[in-house]
């Protein structure tokens, strides 16, 4: 890949970045407080309001996924761990830090 395919990159990782930190906050507020609402204090609108948001980041999460592998440059190892963290708890930060770790070595290359 060469250092300007790199640098056009880099807004697409950041983009990324931000869908991947949007998709786990919305999973933890789902799991930690929406579903403890319903289930503890009864307030199940909780659940119903916060389902549908968590629903529009994983959809997002994976629309930004395939655009930015469709750029090419990942391997299929990369490729694997950002499908997977959409589907792991908390797999969307650590696939949030590994991506700033690919953002800090393109900008550090380019």
């Amino acid at each position: 890949m060469s250092s300007a395919e790199q640098i056009e990159d880099l807004p697409q990782i950041r983009k990324m970045r931000v869908v991947s930190l949007v998709e786990g906050a919305t999973l933890l507020l789902l799991i930690g407080v929406a579903v403890h609402l319903k289930h503890l204090v009864g307030f199940p609108l909780a659940t119903r309001l916060m389902g549908p948001v968590h629903g529009v980041a994983f959809v997002l999460y994976t629309w930004m996924l395939i655009q930015t592998v469709s750029m090419g440059g990942w391997s299929r190892a990369e490729t694997a761990r950002m499908v997977l963290a959409a589907f792991i708890p908390f797999g969307a930060f650590l696939n949030e830090r590994a991506l700033a770790r690919r953002q800090s070595a393109l900008t550090a290359s380019g």
